[in-house]
């Protein structure tokens, strides 16, 4: 089984500084849990174990709870964003022309699975669903670049233009 390459979390004094401030402004407020989950994702961008820590001590809430919370929910994300952020459609007209293979491809290319970052914070993965470009099926998304028509082969290439 190969080994999963994590990002390390790399959190500043000021973040922490930030989030505690949150925690604080919210403590004693019953569904205090959901928005200081929601302002420490815009302070770090994820929400890792450190910061879900931070939460859950500073809520006074069990770690369990605010974990379960941040799994339910898709708007939070366990894993930092990269620099470029990929999203791959598998919408239905997307899938049917392909987007499947073009995913599969990147995961090779950049060995992350979906959900994950690289290493090097460059590029996360993200699989969507439609984003309203059907007649450009398959899609996927660079930051605010949109590619259609795709084939594996144009894969490569794209990916180029980022490094």
């Amino acid at each position: 089984m190969e080994e999963k390459k994590v990002v390390p979390f790399n959190g500043t004094k000021e973040q922490e500084k930030q989030l505690l401030e949150v925690i604080e402004s919210h403590k004693g407020q019953d569904g205090a849990a959901i928005p200081v989950l929601h302002k420490a994702q815009d302070i770090y961008g994820y929400l890792p174990i450190e910061v879900q820590t931070m939460i859950a001590e500073g809520l006074n809430i069990p770690l369990a709870e605010i974990y379960g919370i941040v799994t339910f929910y898709t708007q939070f994300s366990l894993n930092p964003k990269g620099r470029y952020q990929i999203g791959v459609c598998l919408g239905t007209a997307c899938y049917v022309k392909g987007s499947g293979d073009i995913l599969e491809k990147i995961k090779s290319i950049l060995g992350i699975d979906v959900g994950e970052c690289t290493p090097d914070g460059k590029f996360s993965l993200d699989a969507t669903r439609c984003i309203g470009a059907c007649g450009l099926a398959p899609v996927m998304t660079i930051n605010d670049d949109v590619y259609g028509r795709l084939v594996v082969d144009d894969v490569e290439d794209i990916l180029g233009k980022y490094e």
